[in-house]
């Protein structure tokens, strides 16, 4: 008897969130939202502090983090691409140091302190929710 190829449902990079989402808001001058761990291949791993490039050319200043059951984003737009290694290493230190229980209880906080989600579509048949603490004025400086 042969077996055919069992198809894995693969799940959907949190850098294809990213951008999709990024591109779906017109590409805003900030944004902060979660994303449930469960919805998403953590694919940047090891990346707290680093630039985003789009592919129209915009840049973001991208702040990330785990924090069960979500991983974080906060992205600010920025003109030039800047040197973040230093950053991220610092913040991987903290990470270590403070054995991720911060990161933990924020996680947790977040559970019950979200109030908005929003939907991005990475395709015509995958979408994907994207929750934040309130709801954000798109456009808005700050």
């Amino acid at each position: 008897m042969k077996l055919g190829k069992i198809l894995l449902k693969s799940k959907v990079l949190s850098s294809e969130v990213l951008t999709k989402y990024l591109i779906q808001t017109n590409k805003p001058p900030w944004t902060s939202y979660f994303i449930k761990m469960k919805d998403c291949e953590n694919d940047l791993k090891g990346l707290t502090s680093f630039n985003w490039k789009l592919d129209t050319g915009e840049n973001y200043h991208i702040l990330r983090t785990a924090c069960w059951p979500y991983i974080k984003f906060h992205c600010t737009k920025t003109k030039i691409a800047q040197d973040l290694t230093t950053e991220n290493k610092f913040y991987e230190l903290m990470k270590k140091i403070n054995l991720g229980i911060p990161l933990l209880a924020y996680g947790i906080a977040a559970i019950f302190l979200i109030r908005h989600e929003e939907v991005v579509h990475i395709s015509d048949t995958i979408k994907i929710k994207i929750y934040f603490l309130i709801p954000e004025d798109k456009g808005s400086s700050f």
